[in-house]
């Protein structure tokens, strides 16, 4: 049990295990809210691929574009709580946003279906299960029969054609193919992602901000409250890619999106039962400002909540419309904003700070390429284990969903070893600095899909991929995630004046965004032909994924190296002696949490 001082006694402070009760009701609250956004996210490229019938490249743009949207919107939920609403308020009505989006997967319809045209005559094409062990059938008045594809899917071939009442194969230019997809349930699924964007926007950097109001700064118990925070939301990330992967695929994609709408459920159920435990810690800043008029009858606490409608409306339309958006607009408007910083930083600030300030922009920029391979997890690497990896694990094929959980798994293991290894290094004056761990956080993303392309190349044209390449990268990408993701959130924030820590902050959760959007385009080369979702030439899809994560692994090496040649140039505008480098924020494990969506202070 933590100690407790005689100032904390003598406050009369409720705790439990040494620390403000409230630790409690913000981790359980997390853990649900993590646990319905990893289940859902497990699930989703797979849903797109074969439920909506998608292609492999509108759904990992689609993707993309979801997942840079979460980012992004933090910023505008984190401004809103801090000027008005206050976090109470903002977690609140973000879980009410996210418990809505998370039922609203559930509802998924009949299902898209894909009708081939053959002499005059209509079939459908689909699967007889989901995920990557299902089988492609054809259905006609008179039967059904399995079918595959000849090398090179130059045709189609019919295992039973006298019950469907065909040839045994088919030449693929006889045939034409079209998707006929249920309207009203791919609205649905388009709502639904701009209630969770919306959603995470206003809980999850919030959520973070009352855990560091728990404390006070010189609070010896607020690290390890943040280490218990952090396991929190690695538990919760565990738990959902085992379960909500398992349904989903086992039973159905409303069981696994369910699942995780009961999870956020009971996050906000816990959230609303526990907020006197807060003890007025995430109340709003001024009540008598959130009553003011700014419209007619709408006041402050209703506009607040009405721009949450509009980041469901932009959300909404973006998601829907994602592959149309042009790659020149992404990139212009990161290079946009970057100017802006760099004008801001030129013209504001002098000096020291205008060095530190430099770095800062460094270590946001210099997370790019990581989280653009990193994020692969969620999209072409889930579609990759889901069609091509060999998945079976004593005698049980594993859904490809559930090897997710080994992204939380390691971190809880290896977190802690290596903040051992930084404080023991930084005693021997041998720590590397945060420039070094930056570059190589960076080369090991690169390294990772390495590796995957070593498994794909010895397993040949056409067989399944071992899994323990998959076990592989998700550890090397691991490893290298804690290199980076600790070290940079703590630069940035101990980098940039007090006065622009804020707007530091959101320009690191704007270019995490812009990271994932650009995951999504490189998961969008990665897109194959499918019949039903599942592929329809193996070797070529394999040829496919080797080029494009062989390409992307070495540019991702190559930069990585640039970064290490110019670390020294970085250390010295970061004005920091080697035992005041603020990469010793990593040597405390609850800086260790993974993606930047794991913010805890």
């Amino acid at each position: 049990m933590t100690n407790i001082s005689a100032d904390q006694a003598a406050s009369g402070e409720k705790t439990i295990l040494g620390h403000p009760r409230g630790l409690v009701i913000l981790f359980f609250t997390e853990m649900w809210e993590r646990f319905s956004y990893y289940g859902m996210r497990g699930l989703l490229i797979l849903y797109l691929t074969q439920h909506f019938l998608f292609s492999d490249e509108k759904s990992s743009v689609m993707y993309g574009a979801y997942t840079a949207l979460v980012y992004i919107m933090t910023i505008v939920g984190g401004t809103l709580a801090d000027r008005y609403l206050g976090q109470r308020k903002a977690v609140t009505f973000g879980a009410i946003l996210l418990v809505l989006g998370h039922f609203g997967m559930a509802f998924e319809g009949s299902g898209s279906k894909e009708i081939m045209t053959y002499e005059g005559a209509e079939y459908q094409l689909t699967l007889d299960g989901r995920g990557g062990d299902a089988n492609q059938i054809i259905i006609s008045d008179t039967g059904e029969s399995q079918i595959s594809f000849n090398e090179g899917a130059t045709a189609m071939i019919i295992a039973d054609p006298a019950a469907v009442g065909l040839p045994a194969e088919i030449s693929r230019d006889a045939y034409t193919t079209r998707v006929e997809r249920e309207e009203m349930y791919v609205y649905i699924l388009y709502l639904s992602l701009a209630l969770i964007i919306a959603g995470v926007g206003y809980l999850k950097a919030n959520i973070s901000t009352i855990v560091g109001a728990l404390y006070g700064i010189e609070d010896k118990r607020r690290d390890s409250g943040f280490t218990l925070f952090y396991m929190g939301i690695n538990l919760g990330s565990f738990l959902s890619s085992i379960t909500c992967g398992i349904l989903g695929i086992v039973y159905g994609w409303a069981w696994g999106f369910g699942l995780a709408g009961i999870g956020m459920g009971l996050g906000l159920v816990v959230f609303l039962w526990g907020q006197s435990w807060l003890e007025g810690k995430a109340d709003p800043p001024s009540v008598e400002k959130l009553k003011e008029k700014v419209l007619g009858p709408i006041n402050v606490e209703l506009a607040c909540y009405l721009a949450g409608i509009g980041i469901i409306a932009v959300s909404m339309l973006i998601v829907m419309n994602s592959e149309i958006i042009p790659d020149w607009f992404v990139g212009g408007l990161g290079l946009l904003v970057l100017a802006g910083l760099i004008v801001y930083t030129v013209v504001n600030l002098q000096g020291v700070e205008r060095d530190r300030m430099f770095a800062a922009l460094y270590f946001i920029l210099a997370q790019i390429p990581f989280w653009a391979l990193f994020e692969q997890a969620g999209s072409s690497l889930n579609l990759f284990t889901d069609r091509l990896v060999d998945r079976t694990i004593f005698g049980w094929p594993v859904p490809a969903p559930v090897f997710q959980f080994l992204n939380a798994g390691y971190i809880v293991i290896f977190a802690p070893i290596l903040a051992w290894l930084w404080v023991t290094l930084a005693k021997k004056n041998r720590e590397p600095s945060t420039p070094v761990k930056f570059a190589f956080g960076v080369f090991l993303a690169g390294l990772g899909f390495l590796s995957l392309v070593a498994g794909i190349g010895s397993s040949g044209a056409t067989g399944l991929t071992a899994v323990y390449f998959i076990f592989l990268i998700y550890w090397i990408h691991t490893m290298g995630e804690l290199m980076v993701s600790p070290v940079g959130l703590s630069s940035v924030t101990k980098l940039a004046p007090a006065r622009v820590v804020g707007m530091s902050m959101g320009a690191w959760f704007l270019y995490s965004g812009l990271s994932n959007y650009l995951a999504g385009v490189i998961a969008r080369a990665t897109g194959a032909e499918t019949i039903g979702g599942q592929l329809t030439d193996v070797a070529a899809a394999k040829a496919g994924y080797a080029s494009v994560y062989t390409n992307v692994a070495y540019v991702a090496m190559g930069i990585a190296v640039v970064m290490l040649l110019i670390s020294p140039l970085i250390k010295r505008l970061m004005h920091m002696d080697h035992h005041a480098d603020v990469s010793k924020e990593g040597a405390d494990p609850s800086d260790y949490q993974g993606k930047a969506d794991k913010l805890v202070d």
